[in-house]
């Protein structure tokens, strides 16, 4: 079996899994079929060997990686699609269709499924795996030691974190085992999602979430067309809640996946601490 340090249980189970593809030549011909492999698929292949990524990638509310995604063809996931541009390699979620994956299996296609990462201590393992199974160990290796030492000089400690709160279509919001609420943490943030009891991601009525008087709502960003549960994003209640409060509206794209993209959501979290901090 092989082994990384700081890998979770559930990435050296995966790990073990793929070991016999990662012994063999590196692949030639990787596609992704997931928005957070093609991230870390962009960040991490050598030149010619990512062959395709996602649709999604391509979609500027969700990629964050938008710019390095339009240098490549796009699939839509589909297992006949997939098959057609003949890789050795196919990188997937573990979101991704259980057919689709499957299928590919069946007909011969190596599929990596990667687990979803809910601790930032776990991307650098997703960083090692990825490298590992493309052949760019040394690559991954030194992605995983600069976000190491990003988020180190970024976290922010303290007894007096100021709470906050995460506000979304649909009064959505993320506490405690979510990757929301790691960055929050690492931020010097209280999730008060946490407070509340939440495990996970769940909707927070309105009126308990304006009881709990945070110091800050970090609302999510409304998305083109209309959407009847984004009104919650715009309701009077809210509104007065940020006036009389600090808040922020940052980019989803950021808190979508577990790889080193997520350093640009703690930064400017960090940002709205400090200047809370400052008197």
């Amino acid at each position: 079996m092989l082994a990384w340090p700081h890998v979770s249980r559930a990435m050296a189970a995966a790990l073990a899994l793929w070991a016999g593809a990662v012994a063999a030549a590196p692949p030639e011909r990787v596609v992704s079929i997931n928005l957070c492999t093609d991230q870390l698929a962009m960040m991490l292949a050598a030149p010619g060997q990512l062959l395709s990524v996602s649709h999604i990638s391509h979609d500027p509310n969700v990629s964050v990686m938008l710019d390095t995604a339009l240098g490549y063809p796009v699939n839509h996931g589909q297992a006949e699609e997939v098959f057609r541009l003949q890789p050795d390699l196919v990188l997937a979620g573990e979101f991704t269709s259980a057919y689709t994956v499957g299928l590919l299996r069946r007909l011969g296609v190596e599929v990596a499924v990667l687990p979803v990462v809910t601790k930032l201590e776990g991307i650098p393992g997703n960083l090692r795996a990825v490298g590992a199974l493309l052949g760019r160990e040394a690559e991954a290796e030194a992605q995983a030691a600069k976000f190491t030492a990003t988020l180190e000089r970024l976290r922010r400690h303290g007894s007096t974190a100021p709470r906050a709160a995460l506000h979304y279509a649909n009064n959505y919001t993320s506490g405690e085992h979510s990757l929301a609420h790691e960055i929050l943490t690492a931020a010097g943030f209280r999730n008060i999602a946490a407070e509340a009891g939440l495990a996970g991601g769940g909707t927070l009525a309105m009126e308990r979430l304006v009881m709990l008087m945070p110091d800050l709502v970090i609302s999510g960003q409304a998305y083109p067309g209309a959407s009847r549960s984004e009104e919650v994003l715009r309701h009077p209640a809210m509104e007065a809640l940020r006036d009389r409060h600090a808040a922020g509206a940052l980019s989803d794209a950021e808190w979508i996946c577990g790889t080193p993209a997520v350093l640009g959501a703690v930064a400017r979290l960090v940002d709205l601490h400090d200047a809370a901090d400052t008197p």
